[in-house]
Order: C-alpha cells, then sequence, then structure tokens
C-alpha cells in the first residue's frame, strides 16, 4: 500500500535569491551624505576670510567635491539598481511617514553638487564643463525638488496615518528643497545671455525662496509643539532637530545670493531693494538659527549620555550647518562686519568636525555590513505559559 506523503513533509522550494542584496535596504536618506560632503567643499571656498594655519584650502575643497560627485554617481547607480530589483522595497518607502520625505534629499544633492562644480569644481574640470555640470543638475534637482515638496505632503495627507505626536524635523526635507534651488540657482546667472533669461531666472529663483519659506513656517511650528509637549525625540533622530538649521541658514544664503546677482539683471530700485533686505531678513533669522543650534546641541549631548550611537541621522549635523555658514557669509560680504566673518569661521570649523565624525562611522558601518543589513526582527513571544492545579486542570 502506497501511502501520500504529508504536505508538510514535502522539502520547501527555495524562493529565488534576490539580485543585488546589498542595496536592497538602501534608502533615500543616504543621499544626505552626498549634502554633507558637497557643503564642506562649497562652504570651505566662500569663507569670507583666509583660515589662518590652513594652507591650499581651496584646493582641498576641491578635493572634497570631487569626491562629492564621485558619491553622487554611486548613490544615483546603486538606488536605480534599488528600483530596478527591489521595488517592493522601494514602494515601502513611499508608504513609509518616516522614510518617504527624505526623497527631498535626492534633488538636494544634486543641486548641491551642481553648486558645487561652479564655486570650487571648476577648479578640477573648468568654467565651461562646471556650468554644464551644474545646468544639467540644476534644472534636475530643481524639478526634483519641486515634485517632492507636493508629492510628499501628498502622501502623508492621503496614504500615511501619522499622529499629531510623530513630527518631526524630516518633515521639512522635501519642503526645504526649492530653498537649495533658490540659494544656488542665482550662480548661474551671469553665465546667461542678458535681459530676460537672466531676469527670469533671478525673480524665478525668488520665488522658490518664498515658496519654501511659507512651507517651513507651515511646518516650524508642528515641530516645535511636539518637541514641547511631546518631550525629547527618541534617540536616533535626536540629531535630526539640526534639520531645522537648513532652511534657516539656507535662506539666508539664497536672499544674500539673490542680492549679489541683481545688479544690471534687476531693474533699479528692486535691485538695492534687494541688497537690504538680504540683510534685513538675514539678521534676524541667523540669530534664531543660533539658537535653535544652541538648543540642538543641548538635546544631542543629552542623548548621547542616555546611550545614543551611531545613525545616517548624524549626518544632519553636516548639511545644516553648512548652510549657516554660507548664510553667515552671505551677511558678511553684506555688512561688512567681522563679526559676521568670525562666525561663519567658526561654524565652518563645526561643520568640518562634523563631517569627519559623520563619514568615519559611515565607512565603519559599510565596512562591517551593519549600515546596509536589513531591519533585525523582533524578539519572538514567549510561549504561553501552563500551570497545572493540584487537581489536573491546565491553566
Amino acid at each position: 500500500m502506497v501511502t501520500e506523503a504529508h504536505p508538510l513533509s514535502r522539502p520547501a522550494v527555495p524562493l529565488p535569491a534576490l539580485r543585488f542584496p546589498a542595496v536592497r535596504h538602501l534608502g533615500p536618506n543616504w543621499y544626505a551624505s552626498v549634502m554633507g560632503t558637497a557643503i564642506v567643499a562649497t562652504a570651505g571656498a566662500g569663507l569670507p576670510v583666509h583660515v589662518p594655519g590652513v594652507p591650499g584650502l581651496r584646493a582641498v575643497c576641491a578635493a572634497v567635491w570631487v569626491l562629492s560627485l564621485v558619491l553622487l554617481v554611486t548613490l544615483l547607480t546603486a538606488r536605480a539598481l534599488h528600483w530596478t530589483h527591489h521595488r517592493d522595497q522601494a514602494r515601502a518607502h513611499l508608504l513609509d511617514p518616516a522614510a518617504a520625505p527624505f526623497y527631498g534629499c535626492l534633488a538636494m544633492a544634486l543641486l548641491a553638487v551642481g553648486g558645487g562644480a561652479v564655486t570650487v569644481g571648476r577648479d578640477v574640470i573648468g568654467t565651461g564643463a562646471a556650468v554644464a555640470l551644474d545646468t544639467v543638475l540644476f534644472t534636475v534637482g530643481t524639478v526634483v525638488g519641486l515634485a517632492a515638496a507636493v508629492a510628499v505632503p501628498y502622501l502623508m495627507a492621503v496614504h500615511h496615518r501619522i499622529e499629531p505626536g510623530q513630527a518631526t524635523p524630516v518633515w521639512l526635507l522635501p519642503v526645504v528643497a526649492p530653498m537649495v534651488s533658490a540659494a544656488l540657482g542665482p550662480l548661474l546667472v551671469p553665465h546667461l545671455p542678458a535681459g530676460q533669461l537672466r531676469e527670469t531666472l533671478l525673480l524665478g529663483c525668488f520665488a522658490l525662496f518664498g515658496l519654501g519659506l511659507l512651507a517651513t513656517l507651515l511646518m516650524l511650528p508642528l515641530i516645535f509643539g511636539r518637541l514641547l509637549t511631546g518631550g525629547p525625540l527618541p534617540l536616533a533622530l535626536t540629531p535630526t532637530l539640526f534639520l531645522v538649521l537648513g532652511p534657516l541658514g539656507q535662506s539666508t544664503t539664497a536672499v544674500g545670493n539673490i542680492a549679489d546677482a541683481a545688479p544690471g539683471v534687476v531693474q533699479a530700485p528692486y535691485d538695492q531693494g534687494l541688497a537690504g533686505f538680504a540683510v534685513l531678513y538675514g539678521v534676524p533669522v541667523l540669530g534664531f538659527a543660533l539658537l535653535w543650534l544652541c538648543l540642538a546641541t543641548a538635546l544631542c549631548l543629552r542623548a548621547r549620555r542616555n546611550g545614543m550611537g551611531f545613525a545616517m541621522t548624524w549626518w544632519a549635523f553636516t548639511f545644516p550647518v553648512g548652510t549657516c555658514v554660507t548664510g553667515a557669509g552671505a551677511l558678511a560680504r553684506h555688512t561688512g562686519l567681522v563679526a559676521f566673518d568670525g562666525l561663519a569661521v567658526a561654524l565652518y570649523v563645526v561643520l568640518v568636525a562634523a563631517w569627519a565624525t559623520a563619514a568615519a562611522h559611515t565607512v565603519r558601518g559599510l565596512v562591517s555590513g551593519v549600515l546596509l543589513a536589513g531591519p533585525t526582527p523582533g524578539p519572538a513571544a514567549p510561549r504561553r505559559a501552563t500551570v497545572r492545579t493540584t487537581s489536573g486542570a491546565v491553566r
């Protein structure tokens, strides 16, 4: 008599092996490393004074910009593989309210590397190639940034299920991307034909400044209110408090760069009005940025004492601080005050230290494989205990 084997006794059919498993959990937050590297180059090259004891700083900044370009190309390739071979995970990122806002980092990474090409990369690849590269990256980055500024809030409102207590500074990432376009677009104005094209680009950047500013003003009360009523953020998210510095420093940089490009492009008296606005806006906003810097630093030190370890959120210590460096540099140009020179240099020292720390931990995590590993499953639920009573009943 032949008996059929029980279904559970049949050998399991092996699942098909995943292609490029190393990129399965590579999220859009990795673009923050490109942003943080590029800002070290552009902020250093744009310092309003010579940094004593650092000969050849511009050459070092050029090398750092090349590194940011290599990182950008590498990440774009890896993320393309991620979307091609791990679409389920890519869709999961879009539907995750904690991951979707990081799509703003893609736009800002493109813009940061493009702006660095004109600022310092031209020393390596030549002015013509730098302008061409920036034109492409600025155009694509601005389009992606505007798409993220609309799509991510739409997903948060329609598909994500968010509680008021879940507000974090990460929500700023998609809406601040247009502000980065506003700050870096004026660098291309002198390379356009005189007339309508220059004025259109410059005023377009001013419109992007307004878009990013008003969207930030909508988000900041939610974040500050969550901090005061809900207590400190979770340890891993505490470094994201530095993201608030991004729109503050970047908007100060934007109005300064727009004012620099305005003479001969915008009709009088608006060109002079933009110069006045750069100071009247930038000084109080940078003042608030310094206040927030102190608050965020205090909370991060508290989190560190409580056991905060390294995570990719540590890259929030870089790009936002770098925007404050460029913002202070813009105010130094428009006011001539030595105090802003000193502030820019001091913040740049902080930026370099933060970048070196984040980069070292990231390389270590990549070598060990920890950063690209998937989330570890939680512990299994304990089995229900049974107790036999003296009567023989089982509870």
